[in-house]
């Protein structure tokens, strides 16, 4: 039978085999961490091979994803789809295998990693997800929810910010579930850590809450097994399991420098690696008695059927639960909600009433919240202004983890990436919200979901000068442009409290991706639609009013529209025939037909104006290089927003002094 040390090196020899083929990767870090990984693999993750969307499995989550090939290694030996051909197309065109972990490719990866220091706070957001269902659905002698969130991690990692920011979020939480393994190897890109981070990390842990398993030797199976075990035993805290590795262990003149960090071996290293540790097979060989050891499909079957077992039972004892777990699980919506969430929508466009459009949104919670208990919902410290509590929100608490909606405290970038993994473990909807100008901090793990197609909820108000004395400091002006520039990432600025429901409604169905919510502090009138304008609300723009064949057409947003209908009217009185279109969402509106974009916005009309209060080269696109666009061109001031709106020029006079420089 294999030693554990054989079987790690095949870990080993795939990942240098693997870079080197693909001229390019990180063979350090899986090379340095493969013994913790086979330890914690195979005798402690609880995972099936053959379903890896089994609800109730651990989660392993590699931080320093730049290791890719360590992961890819393990899901190949355990028994993934997860052919050796594949192994040999690392990080080639259409491969499962790309230079980084990404979610949606190979099955296994639970989220898309790489950016140092998302991973670990993904991982928090999971052990939060698996809190919270416990409390929400286990009952007294059954535990349906209880698994283990397990993540690698890198001195880069805890070099971010971020690392601070969620780490010391799942200490207050006492995220008992949660295991971090540091791979303290003290090597960085550019060389021993020493000079730029000397921190006292385990200190640093123990001060969030943590408890922490200092000096760890993480090529030592025994010690590993009994970090892991004390993990294990603690259930009201977080654990960091630190272990002293060497980077690129098993090459002979290349281990423990950064010289193996970032770059293949090189073939005559590979060869004298092969020598050190005992390998005696040719590139890619892996000999059929190790590939025996690492299966683990039929173990991870019979974990599952296990499950399957207990559920059977709750099932019986408590059959509503279960369905409703079921269905929260599937990401299925409740039966009822589009007819519900519609007929609120048509209540409100029934009762006029002009809130800011933050208002309408906590308006929105409140109707759609009881429709859905899956909400998981928070603020980083804004909760009073960006209005994202809602009557039946319950506090998530250490001691008291039914709750949903997380206070997540000054911390932007670690709750958009908490979202990202409670979206990513499934069960919940996450929400949460932050001034528009302050979704610069948390940018990257907005475009990760983004990118992993996770359907998180970001809501931001304070959309733009409007906020008024706060000043240029808290005046978004660039952002919703830049958003909007983000691949599959829908963002919506709604005109009043209809728009504000259909964009709610419109983030709830969606399942491919991400939504962002813009929303007002001032209030904003309500405008009068038909049937046929209700219904086109949800294509991302319609015509809102116009005069039979028009020959000027004003586009708006947000709390601009209204400017834009009163503008209308001047025009009209002097004769010309103006169409108003209001478009909350260009993404959205982007995605239709030609016909229908053809029938909002007619080629022959090319007297176009826009109008919003952000930066205005974005809207050149729908006005063309002859268009005008009244939008911001600097930066803000700080001044009460009725001043700010006619000293930047969003007043009737000039919109309607633009237009007829069009004729």
């Amino acid at each position: 039978m294999p030693s554990r040390k054989e079987l790690a090196n095949a870990i080993r020899v795939l990942s240098m085999d693997a870079v080197q083929q693909a001229k390019s990767g990180h063979p350090g870090a899986p090379m340095g961490m493969a013994d913790i990984a086979e330890v914690l693999w195979r005798d402690y993750l609880n995972h099936n091979p053959t379903n890896p969307e089994w609800v109730d499995r651990d989660r392993f989550i590699l931080s320093n994803g730049h290791g890719s090939m360590l992961i890819y290694s393990l899901l190949h030996l355990s028994g993934y789809d997860l052919p050796i051909e594949e192994i040999k197309n690392f990080r080639q065109m259409h491969s499962k295998t790309p230079g980084h972990p990404e979610y949606g490719y190979a099955p296994g990866i639970e989220t898309t990693t790489g950016p140092l220091g998302q991973g670990i706070t993904n991982a928090v957001g999971m052990a939060i997800a698996e809190k919270a269902l416990a409390a929400q659905f286990n009952r007294e002698g059954h535990e349906i929810v209880d698994h283990h969130t397990y993540t690698f991690l890198g001195d880069g990692c805890l070099m971010e910010g971020i690392s601070h920011e969620a780490c010391s979020l799942a200490g207050t939480l006492g995220l008992g579930k949660l295991v971090a393994f540091w791979d303290d190897n003290g090597i960085s890109i550019d060389g021993e850590v020493e000079g730029w981070f000397s921190d006292d990390t385990p200190a640093r842990f123990k001060a969030y809450g943590w408890h922490v398993v200092s000096n760890v030797d993480g090529h030592d199976s025994d010690a590993i097994r009994a970090a892991i075990e004390e993990a294990r035993s603690v259930t009201d805290k977080p654990t960091l399991i630190c272990c002293k590795t060497v980077i690129g262990y098993g090459s002979p003149n290349k281990s423990g420098s950064h010289d193996c960090h970032g770059a293949p071996l090189g073939e005559d290293e590979i060869k004298a690696a092969r020598e050190f540790l005992g390998w005696t097979g040719e590139a890619f060989e892996i000999p059929a008695d190790i590939y025996a050891q690492w299966d683990g499909k039929e173990k991870g079957k019979q974990l599952e059927a296990s499950w399957d077992e207990k559920f059977a039972a709750y099932a019986a004892a408590h059959p509503e639960l279960a369905a409703e777990f079921k269905r929260r699980t599937s990401s299925e919506l409740p039966a009822d909600w589009a007819e519900k969430s519609q007929a609120y929508i048509e209540q409100l466009d029934a009762n006029p009433a002009n809130p800011a459009s933050r208002k309408a949104s906590q308006d929105a919670l409140n109707a759609f919240g009881p429709l859905l208990p899956e909400f998981m919902g928070g603020s980083a410290d804004l909760a009073g202004s960006n209005l994202t509590i809602w009557k039946g929100s319950k506090g998530l608490t250490r001691d008291d983890a039914s709750g949903n909606y997380i206070y997540y405290g000054v911390r932007e970038f670690g709750m958009s990436a908490i979202m990202n993994g409670i979206a990513l473990h499934k069960g919940f909807i996450p929400y949460g919200a932050t001034f528009l100008m302050f979704m610069e901090y948390a940018r990257n793990a907005v475009r990760m979901a983004a990118l992993m197609k996770v359907p998180s909820i970001f809501v931001y108000t304070h959309d733009s000068i409007g906020l008024g004395e706060d000043g240029p400091t808290h005046q978004p002006v660039e952002q919703i442009a830049s958003m909007r520039l983000t691949p599959n990432l829908v963002n919506w600025r709604p005109c009043d409290q209809v728009e504000s429901a259909i964009a709610w409604q419109q983030a709830i169905e969606r399942q491919d991706g991400p939504t962002s919510l813009i929303f007002t502090r001032q209030g904003l009138e309500q405008q009068t639609r038909s049937a046929q304008q209700l219904s086109d609300v949800k294509k991302g723009g319609y015509v809102l009013s116009c005069d039979g064949e028009p020959e000027l057409i004003l586009i708006a947003t947000g709390s601009e529209v209204q400017l834009a209908q009163d503008s209308a009217a001047e025009l009209r009185q002097q004769g010309k025939k103006v169409r108003v279109v209001s478009m909350p969402s260009t993404d959205v509106f982007d995605a239709q037909d030609a016909a229908y974009k053809e029938s909002v916005l007619p080629a022959a009309v090319s007297r176009r104006v826009a109008v919003e209060a952000g930066i205005a080269d974005y809207w050149y696109k729908y006005v063309g290089l002859n268009g005008a666009v009244v939008g911001m061109t600097t930066f803000g001031e700080s001044a009460p927003a009725n001043e700010l709106f006619e000293h930047f020029g969003f007043t009737v006079e000039n919109i309607v002094n633009k237009a007829n420089e069009l004729f």
